[in-house]
C-alpha cells in the first residue's frame, strides 16, 4: 500500500527521522562488507552512505564514513584491507550518514571536502522540520576547495570534482585514475531515485547537469561506487541520466498543460520508471522534487 502524499519537507524530514532511529536501534546488527571495486580501492556497505577505501603504502584514505556508532566496525573492515594508518577522509557532502563518523576519524586523519560542506557541518542547520547540530572541531573538514583538488596518495592520482547544486550545495565526485573507479557520493543513486535536499542548495535540474558531467569524464570500464546502492558501471549512470531527462520532461509536459502537483502526482510517471521507486523516494516523492525544480523562482 502506497503511503499517504505529504509535503516534501516534512516527507523527507519523516524519513531521516525514522531511519535514525531505525539505524540507532540497530547498529549491534549492522555488518560492514567490503568489496574489492579495483586497483587500490574497496568499496564498504553498512548503514548510510558507501563508503569508498584507497589502500596502499601511504596508508588509508576513506571517502565518507557513514555513521559515528559504526566507526568500531568501519575502522576494523579497513584494517582487514590494510593496517595502515587512515591519512585522509574526503566527504562527499554534507548529510550525516556521509559524515558522522567524522569526530571520530578526524581525531587521527585529515578530513577534506568542498567549502559548503564545511560551512554546513560547522554551524547548526535549522532546516524545515529538523534541526542538525554543528560537529565539533575535529569532526570538521580542515582542508577545503572551491572547484576541485588532487591528491597523489598510493601511486594514484585523484581528483575530486565539485559537482554544483545537485544533492546538495557541496557535493564532489571522487576519480581514482590508477584504479579506474569513481565515487560519486550522492550525485548517484544506483537504480532508484535520488533524494534532493533542496533546503541546502539541491535541485534536480543541477542533479541532471551533473550526472552529464561524470558520464563524459568517466573513462569506458570505469567502475563506479554510488552513494546508495550497489556498485555500478558506466552503462548504470547512463540508466539514471535516462531517467532523469524522461521523468523530468514528463513532468515537465503536465505542468505546460496546466496541471496542478496534485494532478501530477496522482498521474504518476511512464511506467518504465516504476522500478526506480522505493521506500525511501516513491514516486510522488520524486515527481513533487521535479516539480519543485521546474516551478522555483
Amino acid at each position: 500500500m502506497k503511503a499517504a502524499v505529504l509535503p516534501l519537507a516534512l516527507a523527507l524530514t519523516l524519513i531521516c527521522a525514522s531511519r535514525a532511529r531505525a539505524q540507532a536501534d540497530d547498529y549491534s546488527k549492522v555488518e560492514v562488507k567490503s568489496t574489492k571495486v579495483g586497483g587500490s580501492v574497496w568499496m564498504l556497505e553498512g548503514a548510510g552512505g558507501n563508503i569508498g577505501v584507497c589502500a596502499g603504502p601511504d596508508g588509508i584514505l576513506l571517502i565518507d564514513d557513514q555513521f559515528a556508532p559504526l566507526s568500531d566496525k568501519i575502522r576494523a573492515a579497513v584494517k582487514a584491507i590494510n593496517p595502515g594508518k587512515i591519512a585522509f577522509i574526503v566527504n562527499t557532502h554534507w548529510h550525516g550518514d556521509h559524515t558522522g563518523g567524522n569526530p571520530n576519524f578526524g581525531r587521527e586523519a585529515t578530513i577534506i571536502a568542498q567549502d559548503n560542506v564545511r560551512k554546513r557541518l560547522s554551524i547548526k542547520q535549522e532546516l524545515p522540520g529538523r534541526v542538525t547540530e554543528p560537529l565539533p572541531k575535529e569532526g570538521l573538514p580542515v582542508i577545503t576547495f572551491e572547484e576541485g583538488v588532487t591528491l597523489w596518495f598510493n601511486g594514484e592520482e585523484i581528483d575530486v570534482i565539485h559537482l554544483p547544486h545537485g544533492h546538495t550545495d557541496g557535493d564532489s565526485a571522487i576519480v581514482f585514475k590508477g584504479s579506474n573507479v569513481v565515487h560519486m557520493g550522492d550525485q548517484f543513486f544506483n537504480g532508484m531515485f535520488p533524494v534532493v535536499d533542496f533546503a541546502t542548495g539541491g535541485d534536480v535540474l543541477g542533479y541532471t547537469r551533473n550526472v552529464e558531467t561524470m558520464i563524459g569524464k568517466t573513462p569506458p570500464g570505469a567502475k563506479i561506487i554510488p552513494g546508495h546502492g550497489s556498485l555500478g558501471t558506466v552503462e548504470d549512470l547512463k540508466k539514471t541520466y535516462a531517467m532523469l531527462l524522461a521523468t523530468t520532461e514528463a513532468v515537465r509536459n503536465e505542468i505546460a498543460e496546466g496541471k496542478s502537483l496534485d494532478e501530477i502526482r496522482k498521474a504518476g510517471l511512464p511506467a518504465e520508471w516504476k522500478g526506480w521507486a522505493t521506500d525511501f523516494v516513491p514516486t510522488e516523492r520524486w515527481v513533487e522534487m521535479i516539480y519543485r525544480s521546474l516551478t522555483k523562482k
